[in-house]
């Protein structure tokens, strides 16, 4: 007894010495704010009038009460045990509330309690209403109560909170029994949590580092401090919501493992089923999980699973849930998965999904929102079915253009330079642009031999299978991987409305999983003659020059004298046959059969300057430099650039920024923002009809380089119009095709990973033959589907009045100084520099019906 009563007497005084120093404390603060406010000689007479009352008290009290009874002191110690503890408790409440001092770390506010905020799944939709992807930190999509089975309602509240109806946030029957469970040894009385505690904790995070104070960094004080929490917020809870609220949240907000995370998309992911088809024992399935996420993962540990899932059903019977024949039958039965687990990138479009998620971040950056949090719904221009025929066409005829590859150059390796010799360390030198080979340098600084072990170093990986668009397993080292996929030519595709500037197809690349570098506006690659365009707009557009189709130019040799850093050089380009026609040829016929002397010749007469200038005025980004070879294409732009340049053709002379999205929503479907194009007068709408015209040419005249289109694919019925041009770029490394009907501009570019990979021949690397069949198979395609708004017709007929010639003459016309010919007997045929369409069908009549 002696030990005992001196550890309490310990105990008594320490907390008087801490009372004391408390006591003097807040005197002294009190005494100082008195002092500030009345004054120091009021504020010692007030305190001098407070001490001599409280003695007055202390008298009266003395004459009343007889502190020497045996109970005085007993009965004085109950009643300052209670009040004390009630201070205590009101201090220590209104600390942990209010933060004080730092001590107990923050607290859920009143607006974060009405309007609890939980990481949601942001959802992108393609125009005609289908959801092509989410995107989240959290893999959740909430859901309203009506639409939670009744059966996980019962299974939680009979496993978790049997007295849920009947408590205000604490269970404080469940909490004594935790105590007795303690105090006797007895673990089996399971926890005191409630349901909207434990809703309290997920919600707002009450046990993250963010909201501890520096007390609950003292070992035993932070377990007491956020269980506090806990229960406040427990409380409000409940005072701020209904039970199915509650309920709503708790189920909403639950993690089931696998990144899933809701019960939406838990149902989804393990079942396959909306949350209000689970029966009974899927319902137990995923309440069960609930203790564990990993150990009763049915997943990974079926059994572990299958009893927790018993357990759960053996306390709805228990509670009188299910009776107890249904709990033995259920028990019985086993777990029946359909597990399909959601990725940002399932299905389709998943190039223009990562394109419509920069676009979005950087939207939220400056609006205040968060694409992966905020449960955002994004309606995209993207045509769900033209999509999807992109994708086929970009597959089938990649698929077959890379047989030709494979055939093309056999064994030998098609890595060549400028003179078509093998680059013999082409792949150890690209090798040190993998990541693989930087984090080996970073492992073996002064040790090559090491890097070059683990490089060569085989192991079991999963590559891109061209032949079958899939997969496969193969047993290759670093070096054989690298050496397969520098083999495979890569391919974008892009679609668009000219008018609205709606992109509705957008194909990056052959497949996301294996090649993320996006070909249609990451990648820029050089356009070669898809940019003669602009030379020609720049001819006819420009009222300095004031050109018309019809006007000729002589198909001869050309040679330009410049100056490059510092240096006179000369520049003679040829005609890719080698030939000169040494013919006048009008504008129509020569971009249709994409002369480059009459090119360079023209490029010459207008400056290279106006032609950079026109290119940049039509949407070209990149950067361009005036030199005399700029109508050939000798800097890189990207496809998305170029489609967006070409739209202007077709949309009267206006240039309209491609989008990709046009509204975003917030979770509530309320319209955040809507988005519009910017757009701008490039060209005057005259020269783009007649630009129009020019480009038809090259589908329907003799000789046009787009001809084959035409007459391999399907895309001139019900009068169809196209208009095209090819571009092959030196040695065939990059093969183009852009491609303008009355509703899409399509273009497309085919090339090796690196420029030294290509076709050693123009007759199979040529535009014609690698970019401009994946163009013609999707537009059958397009034209072949219903309701996809796309219809094949004529170009719209022009409501102004066109003042220049158009409707030129369909042959050669002879030069009039036959010096010209210099000795040539005959003027040669004109076989065009990318296609050999004399060999097709005739051409197609000109429309004499319009006005000239």
């Amino acid at each position: 007894m002696e030990v005992i009563r001196s550890f309490f007497n310990k105990i008594k005084a320490i907390f008087q010495f801490i009372g004391n120093q408390l006591y003097t404390f807040f005197k002294r603060i009190a005494y100082r704010l008195v002092a500030v406010f009345l004054g120091r000689e009021k504020a010692d007479r007030l305190f001098f009038s407070v001490r001599r009352n409280r003695k007055s008290v202390q008298g009266w009290w003395h004459e009343k009460v007889d502190v020497h009874s045996r109970f005085y002191r007993p009965v004085v110690f109950l009643w300052k045990t209670f009040l004390y503890g009630v201070a205590f408790i009101a201090v220590y409440i209104f600390c942990v509330e209010t933060n004080f001092l730092w001590l107990m770390g923050s607290m859920p506010s009143v607006e974060d309690l009405q309007n609890p905020k939980v990481a949601q799944s942001s959802e992108i939709y393609t125009s005609d209403g289908v959801m092509i992807g989410k995107f989240y930190t959290e893999n959740r999509t909430p859901v309203t109560f009506k639409m939670i089975s009744p059966n996980l309602v019962k299974a939680l509240i009979a496993t978790e909170d049997v007295r849920f109806y009947r408590h205000s946030g604490i269970d404080y029957k469940a909490m004594a029994s935790v105590a007795l469970g303690i105090v006797t040894g007895a673990t089996d009385r399971g926890g005191g949590s409630t349901i909207t505690q434990q809703l309290a904790k997920k919600l707002f995070q009450t046990r993250k580092s963010g909201a501890r104070g520096l007390l609950g960094y003292v070992p035993g004080f932070g377990i007491i401090i956020y269980k506090t929490k806990e229960w406040l917020t427990a409380i409000k809870l409940e005072r701020n919501f209904t039970k199915e609220e509650i309920l709503t949240m708790y189920f909403n907000t639950v993690d089931y493992g696998n990144n899933t995370y809701g019960i939406n998309t838990a149902a989804q992911s393990y079942f396959s089923k909306s949350p209000d088809s689970l029966n009974v024992q899927e319902s137990a399935v995923l309440v069960g999980l609930q203790k564990a996420t990993t150990t009763y993962n049915p997943i990974r540990n079926k059994k572990r699973s299958l009893e927790r899932r018993n357990v759960v059903i053996g306390q709805m019977a228990k509670y009188g849930y299910i009776n107890a024949k249904q709990a033995d039958s259920i028990s019985a039965l086993p777990i029946e998965l359909k597990a399909k687990f959601e990725t940002p990138y399932d299905g389709n479009a998943n190039y223009f999904k990562n394109a419509v998620v920069d676009f979005v971040k950087k939207w939220g950056d400056k609006n205040g929102y968060n694409l992966y949090t905020d449960g955002l719904k994004i309606y995209t221009t993207i045509d769900s079915r033209m999509q999807e025929d992109a994708e086929e066409a970009m597959t089938q005829k990649m698929k077959q253009l890379q047989r030709v590859f494979e055939d093309h150059w056999g064994k030998q390796n098609p890595w060549v330079d400028e003179q078509g010799k093998e680059i013999t360390d082409f792949l150890p030198n690209v090798v040190k642009r993998t990541s693989k080979y930087r984090t080996l340098a970073a492992r073996f600084p002064n040790a090559p031999d090491s890097i070059a072990y683990y490089l060569n170093k085989k192991d079991t990986m999963t590559v891109y299978d061209w032949k079958n668009s899939g997969e496969m397993k193969k047993y290759w080292s670093s070096m054989d991987s690298l050496d397969y996929y520098k083999r495979i030519l890569r391919a974008g595709m892009m679609a668009m409305n000219p008018h609205s500037g709606h992109i509705k197809a957008w194909v990056g690349g052959l497949d996301y999983n294996y090649f993320k570098y996006d070909a249609v506006k990451q990648g820029k690659r050089q356009p070669g003659s898809t940019f003669k365009s602009f030379v020609y707009t720049t001819a006819i557009d420009d009222t300095t020059f004031n050109m018309t189709p019809c006007d000729q130019i002589v198909d001869k040799p050309f040679e330009k004298k410049y100056e490059e850093d510092g240096e006179e050089k000369i520049w003679k380009p040829r005609n890719a046959t080698g030939t000169f026609s040494y013919a006048n040829m009008t504008l129509r016929r020569a971009l249709a059969q994409s002369i480059n002397s009459v090119t360079a010749e023209l490029t010459d007469q207008v400056g290279p300057a106006n032609v950079v200038r026109y290119a940049k005025k039509m949407g070209i980004t990149t950067p361009l430099k005036p030199v005399p070879s700029i109508g050939l294409g000798p800097f890189d732009v990207s496809l998305y650039d170029m489609v967006a340049a070409y739209s202007v053709f077709v949309n009267n002379g206006t240039y309209t920024t491609p989008i990709l999205v046009t509204k975003i929503e917030d979770s509530n479907g309320k319209v955040i923002e809507e988005f519009q194009p910017e757009t701008h007068e490039a060209i005057r709408p005259e020269s783009a009809f007649l630009m129009q015209q020019m480009l038809r040419g090259g589908v329907e005249e003799a000789g046009g380089t787009s001809g084959s289109i035409r007459w391999k694919f399907d895309v001139t019925k019900n009068g169809n119009e196209l208009g095209g041009k090819t571009g092959t770029t030196s040695n065939n490394s990059d093969g183009w095709f852009m491609c303008i009907t009355k509703d899409l501009v399509v273009g497309a570019w085919v090339g090796g990973d690196d420029r030294s990979i290509h076709f050693r021949t123009t007759n199979l690397g040529e535009g014609a033959k690698t970019a401009l069949p994946i163009v013609g198979s999707f537009l059958e395609k397009v034209y072949r589907d219903k309701g996809n708004g796309v219809e094949p017709g004529p170009f719209p007929k022009p409501n102004f009045k066109i003042s220049k010639t158009y409707q030129c003459p369909t042959y050669y016309e002879p030069v009039a100084d036959d010096s010209l010919y210099n000795g040539v007997d005959s003027i040669p045929d004109r076989r065009n520099d990318e296609d050999d369409f004399l060999i097709g069908p005739p051409p197609i009549p000109l429309d004499t019906g319009r006005s000239n």
